[in-house]
């Protein structure tokens, strides 16, 4: 069983987010257990890349020293499977926000859905949801966005390595994406529905990889909390 010192000298945890957390939440959840456990009165814990609360999947959780290798950890490739759904559009490109228009799908067959894909594979120019966390003038993209007031967002390179839809469910698509840092899965949805003369939102989304980190080996907040001692 790993000690109050483990913890401080440095370990990474692999946890397995549930739905409507914040990355934020998940961490301040560990961090004071922790403290808790072994009567620590400060630790560093950190995450090494933020999801979405709409999001699920492996968050990346690092304690004590190996806090520094934070950044080498958010630079790795990631995968994620999810969910596209066509035909509407929404202002966060999730289901954070309501749906704000809606488009026609029937042109929009199988093989036009599977050859569409390959637009989005390589290094590509993607501009970042409006609905983001990323800071401009000081203030956090979402707080414009909340505000009703517009901003001017630049593109940014990214790079897509795999991207294939492994199930079509009428207007809901099944699909599996590898890509670079920097990378949103909301962003890649509505580029996609634009892709098809048509609209698309984020419905669904699940991180299963963080370079060699795997969700396989990931548990729960809950389970983690309860491997440690109990004081």
């Amino acid at each position: 069983m790993k000690t109050g010192d483990d913890f401080k000298n440095g370990q990474v945890l692999l946890i397995d987010k549930p739905l409507t957390w914040t990355s934020f939440q998940v961490v301040n959840k560990l961090r004071w257990a922790i403290r808790q456990a072994f009567s620590i009165k400060k630790i560093k814990v950190g995450h090494a890349g933020t999801l979405d609360p709409l999001a699920i999947g492996l968050l990346v959780i690092c304690t004590g020293k190996m806090t520094k290798q934070i950044n080498t950890f958010q630079g790795q490739e990631k995968e994620y499977t999810g969910t596209f759904t066509l035909g509407s559009t929404t202002p966060s490109y999730d289901l954070e926000t309501e749906v704000d228009a809606t488009f026609p799908t029937t042109h929009i067959t199988e093989d036009l859905i599977y050859k569409t894909t390959n637009q989005f594979i390589g290094k590509i120019e993607q501009f970042p949801p409006v609905f983001s966390a990323i800071k401009k003038d000081g203030k956090r993209l979402y707080e414009f966005a909340r505000a009703g007031e517009k901003v001017e967002i630049k593109s940014r390179q990214i790079e897509i390595t795999a991207f294939e839809i492994t199930e079509i469910n009428n207007l809901e698509l099944k699909f599996r994406v590898v890509c670079s840092k920097g990378t949103y899965i909301r962003s890649l949805a509505h580029d996609f529905g634009k892709a098809l003369n048509s609209g698309a939102h984020l419905s669904e989304l699940r991180r299963t990889r963080i370079g060699n980190f795997k969700i396989e080996d990931a548990m729960s907040p809950e389970d983690f909390i309860a491997s440690l001692p109990i004081k």
